[in-house]
C-alpha cells in the first residue's frame, strides 16, 4: 500500500501582503486578495472598531489553533549530555538531527493549507478558516451595516494571512477611524514593498475532505437550542479552571421541550443551568459533544455576543456554535473527528449524498448564483424534485466547494472555493485503507466482500465491544477484527489477524477490516432506528440496549435507567449516574412476551419523564 498522501495543487498570486497601517490620527486595514479569480474587493469605515477586531482575531485564533500531539525535540538534550561527557555520541546526535529534519520537512508539506476564504456578497462580506487539526471551521460575516460608504465588487477569493497579522490587528482603538480595504491590487503600495512572486500550495486532500465535510454536514437537519452570553461564560470559566485526567471529556445538552437547556461537563457531572430561553423542540434529547476546549477562542467575543444558538446533528458529526454579534455574526463548526479516522469514516459515509438526478445540482446552483442567498424551502418549491433530492443535490455541491450554506441564516449562498470544481470522488476516502474497507462492504462492486457482525457488548460505564467476520475474496481468506469504543468513540483493545495490524497494530491507524467493521455497526444502527419505529420493525429486533436519564429539579442529581433486550430475556440496570446501580433480570417463555415487557418498559419510562440517550451513552 502506497503511504503517499494525496495533494491538490493551488496556485497563489498576491500583488502585495496584508498589513494593518497604525497612525494617531487613523488606522487602515489592507488585505491582500489573491489575484486570479478577477476583480473581488470590500472597502468602507468600520463603524465599530472594537467588534471588528476582536471578530477577527477569534476567526484568526481557529485558523491558527492545532492541538495534535507533537514529540519533543531531544537534539539540544543530546548536544548537553556530550559536553558533560555523557554517553551520547556524536553519531546518535547527528542521526538525531538527520531524524528530525527529515520528519520536520514532511511536518511542513504535511501543514499546508488553504488561505482563508474571502466572499463578498450583496448583503455581507464573510471569511471561511479551517484549522490545521481539520477540527474546527469558523466562518465570520460582518453586514454591510458595518460599514460607512462601502464600495464592494462580489465574488470569492484568497486571503493573505501573514504571521503577524494578529498581532497587528490588535493594535486597533476605538478612538481612532478603522477603515477596511480588501483587494486584489493595494490602493496604497508602500514604496519599499518587493513584489511578490506566485507560489503553489500543495493542499493534502484529507485537510481539504474535512473543510468540506463540515460544508455537508452543515446542510443536515439538526437540534439547535439557544443559550445566552453568560451561559458561554460560564462554561468557559468551568472549562479554563479544570483539567480533566480521564474521559470521558465531553459537553452534555440535556433538552427538554419547554425548559431551559442544561450544559453537564463531564467526567464532574457540572450541571450549568442556562438562561437563552426554553427549548422549543418536540422530542426531549440527551446529545454529548466533543472538542469543548477549542471554545476557548469565543472568549473575545463575550463582550459583543447578544445570543447564542447551538445546532446538534448527533453523535459524530460536526456541532455548530452560532454567536450573534449584532452586525456581525461568527459560526464555529467544531467536527469532533480524531486523526485516527474512526470517526470520520463513519460520519463521512452518511454525509456522502445519493441518488442525485442529473442536471438538478448544476440548476440549483445556477439558480443561486441568480437569485441567492436562498432557504431551502424556497428552492425546493421551484425545482421539480422531491425534497431528499434536493437535499442530495444542494450536499453534492457542497462537496463540490460551490455552495456554501449560511448557518446562521439558514439559507444557501454561492461560493466558489476553487477555480474549478473540486472533484469529490476524489475526496470520498480519506486513504486507501478506507477506500478498500467500503469494498469489503460491496461498495466497490459485487461480490467484492462480506461483514459480518457477530457479536455486539454493551459495556455499562465504559462503551461497546464488537466484534465481526469480514471475508476478504481479494485476499480468499477471512479475518475476525473486534474492537472497543469507549464513550468518547475512541478505539481500544482491538485484534485482527491481518498483515497491516500485526505489523503496527494502531500505530498507523486500524486496518480495512476494523474499519468495514465500525462502517457495519454504524449503518446497522441507523437501519435498526428508523426500523423500531414501526410496528413490523419491532417484531425484528431481538437484541438492543436503550439507556434513559431523569434529573430530579430539585437535588439536581440524575438516574440513569438501561433496559436491554437479549431473546427471550429482559435486563434492567438503574441508579444515580454517578454511584451504585441495582440490577434484575426477566426471564419469559418466548421471544415476543420479552419484546411486548421491553417496549411497555420503554413507554413507560417516557411518560414518567426520562429521557432516551441510547445514542449517547453506548
Amino acid at each position: 500500500m502506497s503511504t503517499a498522501t494525496a495533494r491538490h495543487p493551488v496556485a497563489l498570486s498576491y500583488a502585495a501582503q496584508s498589513d494593518v497601517v497604525v497612525t494617531p490620527d487613523a488606522s487602515r486595514v489592507q488585505l491582500a486578495l489573491e489575484g486570479s479569480r478577477g476583480t473581488v474587493g470590500v472597502s468602507g469605515r468600520v463603524k465599530d472598531p472594537t467588534l471588528f477586531r476582536d471578530a477577527l482575531a477569534a476567526a484568526f485564533a481557529v485558523l491558527s489553533s492545532d492541538l495534535r500531539y507533537r514529540g519533543r525535540d531531544r537534539t539540544a538534550y543530546l548536544a548537553y549530555l556530550m559536553k558533560q561527557g555523557k554517553r551520547a555520541s556524536a553519531q546518535i546526535w547527528e542521526a538525531q538531527k538527520a531524524f528530525l529534519d527529515s520528519a520536520l520537512e514532511g511536518e511542513e508539506k504535511q501543514d499546508a493549507v488553504l488561505d482563508p476564504v474571502l466572499t463578498v456578497d450583496p448583503d455581507q462580506v464573510s471569511l471561511e478558516v479551517f484549522s490545521r487539526d481539520e477540527s474546527a471551521y469558523a466562518r465570520l460575516a460582518f453586514d454591510n451595516s458595518l460599514f460607512d460608504q462601502r464600495q464592494a465588487a462580489h465574488g470569492s477569493t484568497f486571503l493573505d494571512v501573514p504571521q503577524d497579522l494578529p498581532a497587528r490587528l490588535d493594535r486597533l482603538r476605538a478612538y481612532a477611524p478603522v477603515t477596511l480595504e480588501a483587494h486584489v491590487a493595494p490602493t496604497a503600495k508602500p514604496a519599499a514593498a518587493e513584489p511578490r512572486a506566485p507560489r503553489t500550495v500543495e493542499v493534502p486532500h484529507a485537510w481539504l475532505r474535512g473543510f468540506l465535510q463540515v460544508q455537508s454536514a452543515a446542510t443536515l437537519p439538526a437540534t439547535t437550542c439557544s443559550i445566552a452570553p453568560i451561559d458561554l461564560y460560564n462554561l468557559l470559566f468551568a472549562l479554563r479552571t479544570r483539567r480533566s485526567k480521564k474521559a470521558p471529556r465531553a459537553l452534555r445538552f440535556e433538552l427538554v421541550p419547554g425548559a431551559p437547556p442544561r450544559l453537564v461537563l463531564e467526567p464532574w457531572e457540572q450541571v450549568l443551568e442556562c438562561h437563552g430561553g426554553a427549548y422549543t423542540g418536540s422530542a426531549p434529547a440527551v446529545v454529548r459533544t466533543f472538542g469543548r476546549q477549542r471554545l476557548a477562542a469565543l472568549a473575545r467575543l463575550l463582550p459583543h455576543a447578544r445570543r447564542v444558538h447551538v445546532q446538534l446533528l448527533g453523535p459524530g458529526l460536526p456541532v455548530f456554535w452560532v454567536i450573534d454579534l449584532g452586525a456581525a455574526t461568527l459560526t464555529l463548526g467544531l467536527t469532533g473527528w480524531t486523526e485516527s479516522g474512526w470517526s470520520s469514516a463513519a460520519a463521512f459515509d452518511a454525509l456522502m449524498p445519493r441518488d442525485v438526478p442529473e442536471g438538478l445540482a448544476e440548476s440549483l446552483r445556477n439558480r443561486l448564483r441568480k437569485d441567492g442567498p436562498l432557504a431551502f424551502d424556497v428552492l425546493a418549491k421551484d425545482a421539480g424534485a422531491p425534497k431528499d433530492q434536493v437535499r442530495a443535490a444542494l450536499q453534492l455541491e457542497c462537496l463540490r466547494g460551490r455552495v456554501l450554506f449560511d448557518v446562521a441564516r439558514g439559507t444557501y449562498r454561492p461560493r466558489e472555493l476553487m477555480p474549478t470544481p473540486v472533484d469529490e470522488a476524489a475526496l470520498r476516502y480519506g486513504n486507501e485503507r478506507e477506500a478498500r474497507a467500503h469494498r469489503l462492504l460491496g461498495d466497490g462492486g459485487p461480490g467484492s466482500g462480506e461483514v459480518k457482525l457477530t457479536q455486539v457488548h454493551d459495556l455499562v460505564g465504559e462503551g461497546t465491544r464488537i466484534q465481526g467476520e469480514v471475508v476478504d475474496r481479494e485476499a480468499v481468506r477471512s479475518f475476525f477484527p473486534s474492537f472497543t469504543m469507549d464513550l468518547e468513540g475512541r478505539v481500544k483493545d482491538a485484534s485482527c489477524g491481518c498483515p497491516h495490524f500485526r505489523r503496527s497494530g494502531l500505530r498507523e491507524g486500524p486496518c480495512e477490516h476494523m474499519l468495514a467493521l465500525r462502517l457495519a455497526y454504524a449503518r446497522r444502527r441507523a437501519e435498526e432506528e428508523a426500523l423500531r419505529q414501526t410496528p413490523e420493525g419491532r417484531k425484528l429486533i431481538r437484541a438492543e440496549t436503550r439507556a434513559y436519564v431523569r434529573r430530579d429539579p430539585a437535588t439536581g442529581l440524575e438516574q440513569v435507567y438501561r433496559v436491554s433486550l437479549d431473546g427471550k430475556v429482559v435486563a434492567l440496570t438503574w441508579g444515580p449516574r454517578l454511584g451504585d446501580s441495582r440490577h434484575q433480570r426477566l426471564w419469559f417463555d418466548t421471544d415476543t412476551e420479552a419484546r411486548t415487557a421491553y417496549f411497555s418498559r420503554l413507554e413507560k419510562l417516557t411518560a414518567d419523564g426520562y429521557i432516551d440517550a441510547a445514542s449517547t451513552l453506548v
